[in-house]
């Protein structure tokens, strides 16, 4: 296999489930701290050394007892909730009703080879990836009277995220949760790459810890993820070029001020600019389908010229600073929809690479989980 093409990585077979861990968290002064990113860092096998190190400091602390979490984090004003825990990524979904996780985009195989070595390497989960769904009430409901408890963890990290995190042990909750979770499918929001880096692990030991990967899932219902836009800057093409490609793919194209195709922005427009020139693009989005693929597989391929290479930003302040006449042109997209994105999955099928934007991550160190111990 061509470890540089993009792959569809496997689907884990349902029913989907999150087990209890014994969950390792730094202290709050390290969460969010430069020198705490760098403790993951090369040599990897470094790694559990450095932590168990700041663990006899007093600088991180690992429970005594596996639970499931219900962590709440706020950052730049959005509160998200999700269950934290281990899950299963032991059995492979053999048909489409039978999936429990839905990837939205590729993978390289040899990132995910990478990302699998490295935590191997460090025995850790350094952080969950993100999952979310459309939880069913009583979920909802079960969730909702935990957080009437005292959190066990209240406390306002160093990237200025206020975390509360409320460990789930009692047997009752965990069976109801289990239940719960049993019959639901969950969209990867965040960590594609690591997703299929846990099921690299399992296929290398099976039977192992390595059955399980560390994820968060969040109730879009309750405490949605934003889901917004990656820009695109295209170098080595122009606006005429843009132009006469979506007049050739057979859309409409205005040229007009920056702050009119800014406000034009919405699922059906997209924005192209040089910095000095603006037009709207407008397309015809079937409802089973989104404009970043329109993009990619109408538009892009009837370029006359180029372009020489594609870069993925996630501001437009930061694809505008790219560009000017002579060097390519910025493509501001609209922001995907959440329902528009499972459709699109459940459907058996992928979007361009880097289509979406989950916001916000919680930050790194708050539940970590150790494979030494299992």
């Amino acid at each position: 296999m061509d470890s540089s093409a993009v792959v569809t990585p496997p689907y884990v077979g349902g029913p989907l489930r999150l087990l209890p861990f014994r969950a390792m968290m730094l202290a709050p002064s390290r969460i969010g701290a430069p020198s705490s990113a760098r403790a993951f860092a090369r040599p990897y096998r470094d790694v559990s050394t450095r932590l168990e190190r700041w663990r006899s400091q007093g600088q991180m602390t690992q429970d005594a007892e596996p639970a499931l979490y219900l962590h709440e984090y706020t950052a730049g004003g959005i509160t998200i909730r999700g269950l934290v825990g281990l899950l299963d990524v032991s059995r492979r979904a053999s048909r489409a009703e039978e999936r429990a996780i839905l990837p939205h985009e590729g993978i390289y195989p040899a990132q995910a080879d990478d990302l699998a070595d490295r935590m191997s390497e460090m025995q850790l989960n350094p952080a969950p990836i993100l999952l979310v769904h459309r939880g069913p009430a009583p979920l909802r409901a079960l969730l909702a009277g935990v957080q009437e408890r005292q959190p066990e963890h209240d406390f306002v990290d160093r990237n200025h995220q206020q975390h509360r995190i409320w460990p789930i042990r009692a047997r009752d909750e965990l069976a109801a949760i289990a239940t719960l979770l049993a019959d639901e499918t969950a969209l990867i929001a965040d960590g594609h790459h690591r997703y299929a880096a846990y099921l690299r692990q399992h296929l290398r030991h099976p039977g192992t810890g390595s059955d399980y990967g560390l994820a968060m899932l969040v109730d879009q219902e309750a405490t949605p993820l934003f889901l917004g836009a990656i820009h695109r800057v295209l170098t080595g093409t122009s606006v005429d070029d843009v132009v006469a490609a979506a007049l050739e793919a057979g859309m409409g194209v205005e040229e007009t001020t920056a702050s009119a195709a800014v406000a034009a922005l919405d699922p059906d427009h997209l924005v192209v600019t040089d910095s000095d020139r603006w037009a709207v693009v407008t397309l015809t989005v079937p409802p089973d389908r989104t404009a970043v693929q329109l993009l990619h597989d109408q538009l892009i391929p009837a370029l006359p010229y180029g372009p020489h290479g594609i870069r993925y930003h996630h501001t437009a302040e930061e694809a505008l600073a790219q560009v000017a006449p002579d060097t390519g042109v910025a493509v501001l997209m609209p922001a995907p929809l959440v329902d528009r994105v499972l459709r699109i999955v459940r459907e058996d099928r992928l979007l361009p690479e880097k289509a979406t934007s989950f916001q916000p991550k919680p930050s790194l160190g708050v539940l970590i989980r150790s494979l030494r111990e299992e």
